[in-house]
């Protein structure tokens, strides 16, 4: 991240604490924390987003980001994600809207204080290394395990936390979420 992206970051990532939304980092911002650094050009962020929220959080964003207003409530209503894009800059903003199961209160439960980069002014709340490591198993499977930034960044967080990860937590929900011979994989290399 350059020292422009870590602001547009921090700012994002501002607005959600002053609105007592519940967020943490993920994708390969989180996996380059927990492994082998590498350049990405968007932040993804997970949000516990209420519809109440959607007027505050558009006001507080808008002018310097483009997003929609429709699409954020369409995001809430799907589960799924949208949108902001900075203005000046065009760096983009992934905003997946959290999910009420098990495995994402857990993902928010064990979220970690961390810097993006050595110079980061300030700590944010990212994704743990077992649950960075799911997500991206998810999303290798999602795409037809073809992704090989994907599995780069899996491996990188094997080997980069090693014997700190927690086996038991990944191969509960490794299996909950139906990944676990991607798990057995990824740990065997």
């Amino acid at each position: 991240m350059t020292g422009e992206t870590v602001r547009i970051a921090l700012q994002v990532i501002g607005v959600l604490e002053d609105l007592d939304l519940p967020y943490h980092v993920g994708g390969s911002f989180a996996s380059s924390v927990h492994g082998f650094p590498r350049q990405t050009r968007d932040l993804d962020l997970m949000v516990d987003l209420p519809a109440s929220a959607v007027p505050l959080l558009v006001s507080r964003l808008e002018g310097e980001f483009y997003l929609d207003d429709e699409r954020v409530r369409q995001a809430i209503r799907r589960g799924s994600s949208f949108n902001l894009v900075h203005l000046s800059t065009g760096f983009k903003v992934d905003v997946f809207v959290s999910g009420h199961g098990g495995f994402d209160r857990s993902e928010f439960a064990r979220a970690a204080p961390q810097r993006l980069t050595a110079d980061s002014p300030r700590d944010v709340l990212v994704k743990s290394p077992e649950d960075t490591l799911l997500r991206k198993l998810q999303w290798y499977r999602l795409g037809g395990e073809t992704s090989d930034r994907q599995w780069t960044d899996i491996l990188g967080i094997v080997r980069t936390q090693g014997d700190r990860l927690d086996l038991a937590y990944l191969r509960k929900w490794a299996g909950a979420l139906e990944v676990q011979d991607l798990l057995d994989r990824a740990l065997a290399s």
